[in-house]
């Protein structure tokens, strides 16, 4: 049987180690969500980050705008946030809608209280191995994880199946940081099972249901699931879960698996930003 990697046991421990910092605080660290629109699935994400957040004792703040909100006016809110030193965090709710670009919308957050570390800034602190910025959450997540469970990221040879600005690119970047050997696949890689069968770990961020099988993978391997989709009344994760998790020796699940571990690095780097304010 393999090890399940259990997002939702990683991320009640470090909730714990959360609530002790928490007490210490002279006030409450304050985040700020924003979201464009009303679409169902990005609000039930919002309601499950303030509901986790509120519960761990931070203040969660989820400002729904219209959904025929314009560009200009989303950057004026954030700017209006970033000047007001109550809040330490702001997050926008991706995917956005109509022709409000992303980009131009999350550099609009100053990098102090970007804490899903999408600003150009932290990413630059991540491509360049610095200490100081704030690590997107999924991947800071994903680290996490591994090094709960003791696995060594060092010399290891990683696979990463999906090359997204949110998860596979900037997680390519932190396994090289941690002195991996990373290969990146996307959906021009000839061959792409002959890569996953060399690595050590595999982590697919693909959106694509079920695409990892069996033939993927061999004995000894690490798998990390990031993907989610909806389909019909079933939530299913990148990776053909049942006929993989036989041969491999460990892996997430979905749900439960990364996720959970998503949600709780957010808080991570919200209070580390609420410290750095303070000084």
């Amino acid at each position: 049987m393999p090890t399940i990697l259990d997002g939702k046991k990683v991320r009640d421990f470090l909730a714990e180690n959360i609530k002790t910092e928490l007490l210490k605080l002279d006030s409450k660290p304050k985040l700020v969500i924003l979201q464009v629109g009303n679409d169902e699935r990005s609000s039930v994400y919002v309601r499950q980050k303030k509901i986790f957040g509120e519960k761990l004792g931070f203040d969660v703040e989820y400002i729904q705008l219209d959904k025929k909100t314009e560009q200009a006016d989303l950057i004026l809110t954030i700017n209006q946030l970033n000047a007001d030193k109550s809040v330490n965090g702001i997050i926008i709710q991706l995917p956005l809608i109509g022709k409000i670009e992303a980009v131009k919308v999350v550099e609009s957050i100053t990098p102090e209280k970007d804490v899903d570390g999408l600003n150009s800034q932290n990413l630059r602190n991540l491509l360049e191995n610095r200490t100081g910025g704030f690590m997107p959450a999924t991947t800071k997540g994903i680290i996490s994880l591994l090094d709960y469970y003791k696995f060594s990221i060092e010399g290891k040879k990683v696979v990463i199946v999906g090359r997204s600005s949110l998860v596979g690119r900037p997680t390519a970047l932190a396994l090289l940081n941690r002195n991996a050997t990373v290969t990146v696949c996307h959906t021009k890689t000839k061959k792409i099972q002959e890569e996953t069968k060399r690595a050590d770990i595999i982590i697919v961020a693909a959106g694509s249901p079920k695409l990892i099988k069996k033939s993927f993978v061999k004995a000894g391997q690490i798998v990390i699931d990031v993907g989610i989709t909806k389909v019909g009344d079933k939530l299913l994760g990148d990776v053909d879960f049942e006929p993989v998790s036989k041969v491999v020796k460990a892996i997430t699940p979905v749900p439960g698996g990364v996720g959970p571990m998503t949600v709780v690095s957010l808080f991570e780097n919200l209070l580390t930003a609420y410290k750095n304010q303070k000084g």
